[in-house]
């Protein structure tokens, strides 16, 4: 496809107008597919509480998530006035452009990988270090005790919680031998013949409960969500903001517990190969055992406390 435009457009100007779509291809259903996991998030704690949830916009209130974005975008952004003006909004656009950021190196197929580079593995551990900084400046700029010890106590368990899951990537590193995705998922063809996956094998397996409790910890899933504690904290480190702002946090953090879901998969579970090493298996496009794989998740990740 970048060949395509440069014929047309020249090389730079192709080049950019081919990346700039492929980034698109990729943030736009990632938007979609949190919104979908937004609403089952919200039927699923309807459903505990003997209510029907989200039910008016759309098909069984299919919609609603999107009336939600609409409504938050028409509504005002309110800054506390003793608040850092300048800070205080950037600080949601910091947090949602490392989320993004992050996808440029996960493999959502054979060959489909907006950047495929030799160290995937690092960029991936150095972009998500980087969303401790949208919550620090929330917090501080904030102006407000609130956020400010909550915004100390997320940085501090982000910051914890990831020397735990760098120590999981050594092991993954060392047992595939190569930092690139790509590379890691083809390693894990065949354990003991017959599963994709290394979750099966008896040294790795240690390292996957040990990841899987880490990244529950770094995205603030229950019960590691002691930087929302409405007892304490009121409601986190995003106490002071509204309207889009505060979507747009919601969004990054959504968009986080789907990276980790994702990365669970391709480190351990396969990614976009067929759970069995079978023939016919391979006949299923591999995005979508990806996908089957990273949702499965999803159950273990209910309970954030901003549910409705």
């Amino acid at each position: 496809m970048t060949q395509w435009f440069q014929t047309f457009l020249g090389p730079a100007a192709g080049w950019l107008v081919a990346h700039l779509i492929l980034i698109l291809l990729i943030v736009l259903p990632l938007l979609l597919l949190v919104a979908m996991i937004i609403y089952a998030e919200r039927k699923a704690w309807a459903a505990f509480a003997l209510r029907r949830g989200p039910n008016v916009v759309g098909p069984f209130g299919a919609l609603q998530s999107f009336a939600d974005g609409l409504k938050a975008f028409l509504q005002e952004t309110i800054v506390p006035s003793a608040a850092n003006r300048r800070l205080f909004l950037l600080a949601p656009i910091i947090t949602f452009s490392v989320a993004l950021i992050a996808w440029a190196v996960i493999p959502l197929g054979p060959g489909m990988v907006l950047a495929d580079i030799n160290v995937g593995l690092l960029y991936l551990l150095a972009a998500s270090s980087l969303g401790v900084y949208g919550v620090i400046l929330a917090g501080w700029a904030s102006n407000s005790k609130y956020p400010f010890f909550s915004a100390i106590r997320a940085a501090s368990q982000m910051i914890s919680y990831e020397v735990s899951i760098g120590f999981v990537l050594i092991s993954v590193v060392m047992w595939s031998g190569t930092f690139n995705l790509q590379g890691i998922i083809q390693a894990q063809k065949g354990i003991f013949g017959f599963f994709n996956g290394f979750v099966i094998h008896p040294l790795l397996f240690p390292m996957w409960v040990v990841f899987f409790i880490s990244s529950m910890a770094e995205t603030s899933r229950t019960p590691f969500d002691i930087t929302e504690a409405e007892s304490e904290l009121v409601a986190g480190y995003q106490t002071e903001y509204s309207s889009m702002s505060f979507a747009i946090f919601y969004l990054s953090e959504n968009i986080n517990v789907l990276l980790m879901a994702t990365l669970n998969a391709v480190l351990f579970w396969g990614g976009w190969l067929p759970p069995l090493d079978w023939a016919p298996l391979y006949a299923i496009p591999g995005f979508f055992w990806l996908l089957g794989k990273a949702l499965e998740r999803f159950p273990f990740s209910l309970g954030h406390s901003r549910r409705s």
